[in-house]
This record gives structure tokens, C-alpha cells and sequence, in this order.
């Protein structure tokens, strides 16, 4: 795992479908399981295609 896979976890986590993350902690198990499946698929897309990184010190072109 790289240096940035933490980040890029993180923001995944952060991003994911909010029914999701609020699904994680209802008693119903079957729920909990779907929660995780799609929180899940949400950081593996993210893992396999980050963000681009943005570099400062390049400036965007004016269209």
C-alpha cells in the first residue's frame, strides 16, 4: 500500500453513500452486511482509480 492509501480510504469512507455509513450501526444484520458491501465496493473504486493529484505549482489554463 502507498503512502496515499490511507487518504484516499479516508476520503472514500467520507464520500460513500450516506445511507450506508448510517446503515453500519442499525441491529438489523442483513442491512449492516449490504452497508459494508457497498462501503466496501465505494474504496476499491477509489483505490483502483484515485483522484488525480493536483500539483500547485501548475497552473490551471485559462479557456
Amino acid at each position: 500500500m502507498d503512502y496515499q492509501a490511507p487518504a484516499i480510504i479516508s476520503q472514500a469512507i467520507l464520500e460513500s453513500a450516506g445511507w450506508a455509513r448510517v446503515a453500519l450501526t442499525v441491529p438489523d444484520e442483513n442491512m449492516r452486511l449490504r452497508a459494508a458491501d457497498e462501503m466496501a465496493q465505494t474504496i476499491i473504486d477509489r483505490l483502483e482509480n484515485p483522484p488525480p493529484v493536483q500539483d500547485e505549482r501548475q497552473h490551471a489554463l485559462a479557456l
